[in-house]
């Protein structure tokens, strides 16, 4: 809103400025002749601005009245402006954190498009996560000011929006389909009129006139009529190569070059990195799941009634690991230049699949929660990633990861740690196998696990103690409760 303050001299009695109820309750006078002129001016300068006089207290008519004892003096009297329409807005790229400096710009509305408030005109994609970016008014994208796919840096103008009353136009209904008027603006041959029409509007002879024979149409021969049969059928043995190359593979032997986004080359770059400066070295261990699969089956209906959530498998982990790295918290530590720092926390990032990348949101001070609380955040999270939602601090940090490759079915794999972190635990699918069991072979549903850790900093001991710790954890929770 635009404020101004209007100046009336006016010579107005001692009691001037006492009010009647009426006048207080409506909060508005009347404006003098003065004020409408102005007001009658500004409108014929500005006819796009909407002006309306407020007034700051109530002043009653009457007292308005002649007086012999009369004194001038200057009442102010403020008004205030509408935001101007078809003003234009530019929209600009927002703040990025402290760790990204520029993204590259993805259009989600095209020029002429209508957009509300706090609808997403575009996101911007950095090494990270992608900045969702809103129009603060309701307007039309009139032009846009970077090409899509552009390099972008915090305050750069984006786009220029013309200002609109209202948010976006309702959707345009299907039009109807009128056949007469399409039918009368469409020259075509007369239709021939009925018989029926015909000896109706005709008169009656009163003799009948001969009939003459006319020739039998010609017939349309056969093979035209085959003609659009074979042309359809050359037409679908063409390939087409494919609208979208990351989906299908048409079979058109043609290449396509596609720009990697900033999340995948940022995931690329640091998973080299990890390689070329850890020296890693992974173990493996397996673990009988049927303890914690009856624990869950057992209270899943209780715990969902509680919390409102299941109950999975990921809390137990979660809560083993954080057990397991209290007992050994080397492999919690990290090597920094000539240091080793010891971190007396347990940050936990969890390995999220999205469309984007790989990405790694952290469960933060594990080591002091329970089961639900670790399954509400890491709902609450799992969310905000389905949405696009992830800022970057809820990846900053994390001291320990832990990947589920085992809901895409996984048997076992070798998971690449997470800098700048020394260990990373790979979860891995849920397989019935045969087993010994005190001199018996019996069939137990087990799982494979896998530790990922930087030998410079974690030796084979602590490695083999650390999964042995998670897999007596995973079998028997109570030992956690005992502090065994």
């Amino acid at each position: 809103m635009a404020y101004g303050m209007l100046h009336v001299v006016r010579g107005l009695p001692k009691n001037a400025l006492k009010t009647t109820a009426a006048a207080r309750r409506t909060a508005q006078f009347e404006v003098s002749n003065e004020t409408r002129r102005v007001h009658r001016g500004n409108e014929t300068a500005c006819p796009r601005r909407r002006l309306s006089i407020v007034a700051t207290s109530s002043i009653s008519p009457i007292s308005l009245s002649s007086s012999s004892n009369r004194r001038s003096f200057d009442q102010c009297r403020y008004f205030q402006t509408s935001a101007i329409l078809w003003e234009e807005h530019v929209l600009k790229t927002p703040a990025f954190a402290d760790s990204v400096s520029e993204g590259d710009m993805r259009w989600e509305k095209n020029v002429g498009d209508t957009v509300a408030v706090d609808e997403v005109v575009c996101e911007i994609e950095t090494d990270k996560t992608s900045v969702p970016v809103p129009s603060p008014v309701n307007g039309i994208v009139a032009q846009r000011l970077v090409e899509d796919g552009a390099t972008v840096k915090a305050g750069q103008d984006l786009c220029t929006i013309t200002i609109t009353e209202g948010g976006p136009a309702p959707a345009k209904a299907a039009p109807k389909v009128e056949a007469t008027p399409k039918v009368e603006d469409t020259p075509k041959a007369a239709e021939p009129v009925p018989p029926v029409a015909v000896a109706a509007a005709a008169p009656v002879p009163a003799t009948p006139p001969p009939q003459v024979s006319q020739p039998p149409p010609p017939r349309v021969a056969a093979p035209p009529a085959a003609a659009p049969k074979m042309s359809q059928q050359q037409t679908a043995t063409v390939k087409v190569p494919p609208t979208d190359p990351t989906k299908e593979i048409a079979g058109t032997r043609s290449e396509h070059r596609v720009k990697m986004n900033r999340m995948r080359l940022r995931i690329a770059q640091r998973l080299k990195d990890a390689q070329n400066t850890n020296a890693m070295l992974t173990t493996f261990n397996e673990i009988d799941m049927s303890s914690i699969m009856d624990f869950r089956k057992t209270n899943l209906d209780t715990f969902q009634k509680k919390h409102g959530l299941k109950l999975g498998f990921m809390s137990a982990f979660l809560k083993a690991s954080a057990y397991a790295l209290q007992d050994q918290p080397v492999v919690n530590a990290v090597i920094e230049g000539n240091e080793i720092i010891y971190r007396d926390y347990v940050d936990i990032s969890v390995a999220v699949a999205t469309p984007k990348g790989l990405l790694v949101p952290v469960v933060r001070n594990v080591q002091d929660m329970n089961y639900a609380d670790i399954e509400k955040t890491i709902a609450a999270l799992g969310e905000k990633a389905k949405r696009g939602a992830i800022d970057v601090e809820d990846m900053d940090g994390g001291t320990f990861t832990v990947s589920n490759g085992g809901v895409f079915g996984s048997l076992m794999g070798t998971p690449i740690i997470n800098p700048p972190q020394s260990a990373i635990l790979g979860m891995h699918g849920i397989f019935e196998r045969p087993i010994a069991v005190k001199g018996q072979v019996v069939i137990r549903p087990m799982m494979y696990i896998a530790l990922t850790y930087d030998h410079r900093l974690v030796d084979g001991r602590e490695a083999v103690l650390f999964l042995r710790k998670i897999k007596a954890a995973i079998e028997d929770p109570r030992i956690i409760v005992a502090g065994l």
